[in-house]
C-alpha cells in the first residue's frame, strides 16, 4: 500500500473556499517559510479511500478477538467517547480561569474519590501521561521518602523475574539497581529468593498481583510485610488490576503506592501511541510527594512530571465506565474477566500445554515448548497461524519464564460464542500443525502482510519517510 505521500498529485485539491471578504495582509518577511510545506495534495474521494484502506488493514476488539495477555485490550463503550467528547469537557483551554471549568475540577476529583477507593490508596495524581510514566512517578515517590528520611543506603530494588519488562527499567530510570528474584515452580514469588535479598539497601519491591502468569499469590500479605519489615515500600504495578477491582484492593493487601493504566482497567482508548494516562495513588503517609500542577492544585512547591492535570479527556472516559458501571458493575466485571479466562483455559485443555495448570485470574499461558519438540512449531507458528481465523494472536514469549509462551487474556466483554469459537480454532491449529506442519509454518496464508523480517524490523526500523529528489 502506498503512503498518502506517494499518491499526491501536485493542483489537486478537494477544498471549495469562497473568496476571501477581508482585505490581504501578507505575514512580516522574518515569518515566511523559504518553501512550501510538504504536504499531500489529493482529491476528497482520494483521502476517504486512503483512510478506508489503512481501516481494512487494521484489527481492534471492534473487528474480532483481541486476546493480547497482560494488555487487557476490552471494548471501549460508546458513552465514554461521547462524554468526552461534550464541548464542556473537549473545548477547555487548559489555562482558562478556574472559575470558568469548575466541573472538570469536579470531574478531577471525583475520578480520584472513586479510584482511591477501588485501590485502597488516600491520594492520587493524574499528571502521568500514561502506565509507565505512572510507574515511574510511583518509584519516585519512594525515592523521595527515603530520601528525605535520610535513607540513602536504600539502593536498590527488587523485582521478580515475571514482572513487566518496564518494572526494572523503571528502577533503573530513577537510579536504583534492579535485584531480580526467580518464580518459584507455582509461578509465584519464592519467599526464601525473597528474604535472600532483603537488607538496609532495600528500597522497595516492584510487583503485579495477580501476576504476570495469571496467578494471585496467596503469600501477598506476607510478601509485603517482609519487605516492610525491611524498612522498604511496595509499589503495585496496575497492569493486571482489571482481574480484582472492586473484589480486592491492593491497599488492602499492604502496597505504599500503585500506577493504575486507565486505559486498561477502566476502557479508556488503547494503543495508536496515545493518549494514555497512569493515575497514581499512595498511602497518605506519601502524599507530600505527589506531583501536582501550580494551576490546577496551587501546589507551586511541588514538582510536576507533566503539564496541568494529565490527559484529561482520557480521565473522562475512565470517570464515565465507572459511574457507568457503578458499585455493582466494577466487581462484576473483574469477575467475569477472571470467569472467561478460566472458562476458555479449559475449553483449549489438551491441546496446547499450560504452563501453570490451576485456576488463573484474568489470563493464562500456554507452554507450546513440547508441541514444538513433536512438530517443529514454535509460539510464532500457532501465533501468526490465528491471522488467518480472524483473531489478534495472544502475547508471544512473555512471560520470559515460559519459554515459548502463548498469553491470552479474553476480558469480559468477550461472550460465550466467542469463546467457544477461540477454542475450536485453537484445536484447529493444534491438529492441522501435527499433519501439515509446513502450512501453519507458512502462516498467515490471509493476511495483508506474510511475515516480515522482524528482527531486520526491529534493528533498522524505517519509520519516516524521504521525499525522492
Amino acid at each position: 500500500m502506498k503512503l498518502i505521500f506517494e499518491k499526491s498529485v501536485a493542483g489537486r485539491h478537494c477544498d471549495v473556499l469562497g473568496k476571501c471578504d477581508v482585505d490581504y495582509a501578507p505575514l512580516p518577511e522574518e515569518f515566511c517559510r523559504e518553501s512550501k510545506p510538504l504536504l499531500p495534495e489529493m482529491s476528497e474521494v482520494d483521502v476517504s479511500r486512503h483512510y478506508t484502506e489503512l481501516n481494512h488493514r487494521v484489527h481492534g476488539v471492534n473487528c474480532g478477538f483481541y486476546p493480547l495477555g497482560s494488555c487487557t485490550m476490552k471494548y471501549n463503550p460508546r458513552v465514554d467517547e461521547d462524554i468526552a467528547g461534550l464541548k464542556g469537557f473537549a473545548g477547555i483551554h487548559p489555562l482558562a480561569p478556574a472559575d470558568t471549568v469548575k466541573g472538570c475540577r469536579e470531574v478531577i476529583d471525583t475520578a480520584g474519590k472513586y479510584l482511591c477507593e477501588i485501590s485502597g490508596m488516600d491520594a492520587m495524581t493524574f499528571q502521568p501521561a500514561a502506565g509507565a510514566h505512572g510507574e515511574f512517578t510511583g518509584v519516585l515517590l519512594i525515592k523521595q521518602y527515603h530520601d528525605k528520611r535520610g535513607d540513602t543506603a536504600r539502593t536498590k530494588i527488587i523485582v521478580p523475574d515475571s514482572a513487566h519488562g518496564t518494572n526494572p527499567a523503571t528502577a533503573a530510570m530513577c537510579g536504583y539497581k534492579v535485584v531480580n528474584i526467580p518464580s518459584a515452580p507455582n509461578g509465584c514469588v519464592d519467599l526464601d529468593a525473597l528474604r535472600a535479598v532483603l537488607g538496609p539497601d532495600t528500597a522497595g519491591l516492584m510487583l503485579t498481583n495477580p501476576n504476570t502468569v495469571g496467578i494471585f499469590d496467596e503469600n501477598i500479605l506476607e510478601i509485603t510485610r517482609l519487605v516492610h519489615e525491611a524498612g522498604g515500600l511496595c509499589y503495585y504495578d496496575g497492569a493486571n488490576l482489571n482481574a480484582i477491582m472492586g473484589v480486592v484492593r491492593p491497599g488492602d493487601m499492604g502496597f505504599d503506592c500503585i500506577h493504575m493504566n486507565l486505559h486498561k482497567t477502566f476502557a479508556t482508548p488503547h494503543g495508536g501511541g496515545g493518549p494514555g494516562a497512569g493515575a497514581v495513588g499512595c498511602k497518605a503517609f506519601l502524599k507530600e510527594f505527589l506531583p501536582a500542577s501550580a494551576l490546577m492544585d496551587g501546589a507551586k512547591d511541588r514538582i510536576q512530571i507533566r503539564s496541568f492535570a494529565g490527559n484529561f479527556l482520557v480521565l473522562v472516559r475512565a470517570l464515565t465506565y465507572i459511574t457507568t458501571l457503578g458499585k455493582e458493575g466494577i466487581p462484576e466485571a473483574s469477575q467475569n474477566a477472571v470467569l472467561n479466562a478460566n472458562y476458555l483455559m479449559r475449553q483449549i485443555e489438551g491441546t496446547f500445554d499450560l504452563a501453570y495448570d490451576r485456576i488463573c485470574m484474568h489470563e493464562f499461558v500456554l507452554d507450546v515448548a513440547s508441541y514444538k519438540k513433536e512438530t517443529g512449531l514454535s509460539a510464532l507458528d500457532v501465533a501468526k497461524s490465528l491471522i488467518d481465523y480472524g483473531m489478534h494472536p495472544p502475547t508471544m514469549y512473555f512471560p520470559l519464564i515460559v519459554h515459548e509462551a502463548l498469553m491470552l487474556e479474553p476480558t469480559e466483554t468477550e461472550t460465550k460464542e466467542t469463546l467457544d469459537w477461540t477454542a475450536d480454532v485453537f484445536r484447529a491449529v493444534y491438529e492441522r500443525g501435527k499433519v501439515d506442519p509446513e502450512y501453519i509454518h507458512g502462516s498467515p496464508h490471509c493476511a495483508q502482510i506474510k511475515r516480515p523480517d522482524e528482527v531486520m524490523a526491529s534493528r533498522n526500523p524505517v519509520v519516516r519517510w524521504t521525499p525522492q529528489e
